[in-house]
């Protein structure tokens, strides 16, 4: 009972004891035994553990972080990156090559420009975080939290994503500047809200389409991202919104015929979806 309720001492769990299991200890006798697993010290700590502020926090709490990128003239840019952990939506994503502390409160200005719940910015204790910065972002309204010392799964959500950013789209491609990044970087986000299913959410989408799956037999319409993804739509069908789906493939792309909606739903063990080609 102490192991999954962390915040309870020994009086609230003698009292849970005799009121539902009729069962009367002494709070001496339950602290005797929460000395066993917890290391010592007798009573147990009433704060929350760092899983459970989180978990509890989870839709107001913005977290966020950097990582590096190679030009294709060697020049390191700079991509930063804020989510909502609670829906995991990509609340910002910009590059630099300057990331200043200026420049940072600006990127959350544009976070928190509109009305929001949020209390809380999360970020490691790195040294390109500035206190100039963080003091800037608590005068914005919110609570600037850093992780603590030595303990680099604190902001494992930041991680998580740069991880993705990387195997979907930077891993693809060497930018010739903070323009090319940038417009790399937005046409991801649109695939990262409507396109890509996250486990977390059941799964699911953090912009889910307001349309179904068409009927039985419809057309799709093709667009090629360059050197990217592509992105099928269906067209033809009932529903007034298309429902869209992002490959992520970087050969060359040719107009689709009539394609059967379980053939497009199934997929291969590959990844990769049926479709017909009109070459």
């Amino acid at each position: 009972m102490a192991r999954d309720n962390p915040t309870w001492g020994e009086e609230r769990i003698a009292a849970q004891l005799l009121l539902k299991l009729g069962l009367r200890v002494s709070p001496r006798t339950v602290r005797r035994y929460m000395v066993r697993w917890n290391g010592g010290g007798g009573r147990q700590a009433t704060g929350q553990r760092w899983t459970t502020f989180v978990r509890n926090h989870a839709v107001a709490l913005v977290a966020y972080d950097f990582c590096v990128v190679v030009t294709a003239t060697f020049r390191l840019l700079y991509v930063f990156v804020a989510m909502e952990i609670g829906s995991r939506r990509l609340l910002h994503v910009n590059a630099t090559q300057n990331p200043t502390a200026a420049w940072s409160r600006q990127q959350f200005r544009e976070i928190l420009a509109e009305p929001h719940g949020y209390r809380f910015v999360l970020h490691d204790r790195d040294s390109i975080y500035a206190p100039s910065l963080d003091a800037a972002v608590t005068a914005m309204g919110v609570r600037v939290l850093r992780t603590p010392v030595r303990s680099p799964m604190a902001n494992a959500f930041c991680g998580r994503l740069l991880g993705t950013l990387r195997r979907e789209c930077l891993d693809f491609l060497i930018p010739f500047g903070e323009g090319h990044l940038r417009g790399a970087l937005r046409i991801w986000q649109v695939d990262y809200h409507r396109a890509r299913p996250h486990s977390r959410l059941g799964p699911g989408l953090p912009h889910p389409p307001l349309a179904s799956l068409p009927a039985e037999s419809a057309a799709i319409a093709c667009r090629k991202i360059p050197a990217l993804w592509r992105e099928l739509s269906w067209v033809g069908s009932t529903t007034s919104t298309p429902l869209t789906c992002i490959i992520h493939e970087g050969a060359l792309f040719a107009r689709c015929k009539h394609v059967r909606a379980p053939s497009f739903v199934g997929g291969t063990n590959s990844g990769r979806l049926l479709w017909r080609e009109e070459l």
